[in-house]
């Protein structure tokens, strides 16, 4: 059997009635913290640029993908196969510049655009409620405010949009939720124009932060 074929057997038979006790009592919803934990230790590993410890992260990320498709098969919704195979029919479908008979497209802009038509256009796809295309609510926050300036960048939003680009060194006259949070999207809005991601910004330097401290600490400790 193939490495994948292995992975799904031990699932299997962790989930089995002479199992795991632990993997046996798993939904959906008490895996849910544990996928938040895993792609959390994996994008520790990308931004260390560890090879090693970024495939033992893939796997951690992958067992969790492999214990909800178990977890749906057992209850009669869908299986392993099912999500592997629907995700390679999109990116063959999505992907008409390579796969099929469209012209080849120049830059990743255009691949994004084309990405967005096509899926507007499947069947069972909601319309958007608004200008903007939907967006997980639990994504990060900064992360979801980077999401609304590409969607208004490339909506070409240009009066509104304006407002929330003033000056970053504008002292804030007031300290409340509302001021704090507008200038937070105007930091986002200066990574944007400077080709930085928000959330890996402040995550690597708050990483670097505590690791300092900690060094400090063993230093004087």
């Amino acid at each position: 059997m193939s490495a994948i074929e292995d992975l799904m057997e031990t699932v299997r038979r962790l989930r089995a009635p002479d199992g795991c006790p632990w993997d046996q009592e798993q939904t959906h919803q008490s895996l849910a913290c544990c996928l938040i934990d895993e792609c959390s230790e994996l994008l520790e590993a990308i931004d260390h640029a560890d090879m090693p410890h970024m495939r033992e992260e893939l796997g951690d990320v992958l067992c969790q993908i492999v214990m909800h498709a178990q977890i749906a098969e057992e209850n009669g919704y869908f299986a392993f196969e099912d999500v592997a195979r629907e995700l390679n029919e999109k990116l063959v479908r999505r992907h008409p510049h390579v796969f099929g008979n469209e012209d080849a497209l120049d830059d990743s802009e255009s691949v994004l655009k084309r990405w967005d038509q096509i899926k507007a256009l499947e069947k069972n796809r909601p319309k958007p409620k608004g200008i903007f295309k939907d967006l997980p609510p639990q994504l990060p926050a900064l992360r979801y405010a980077a999401d609304v300036l590409k969607q208004i960048d490339r909506n070409n939003i240009s009066p509104n949009a304006n407002l929330v680009r003033n000056n970053i060194e504008k002292p804030i006259s007031s300290v409340d939720e509302h001021k704090m949070g507008e200038h937070l999207f105007q930091i986002v809005v200066k990574c944007k124009e400077a080709g930085i991601d928000p959330e890996t910004a402040l995550r690597c330097f708050t990483t670097q932060l505590v690791e300092e401290i900690e060094s400090r600490a063993r230093k004087t400790g």
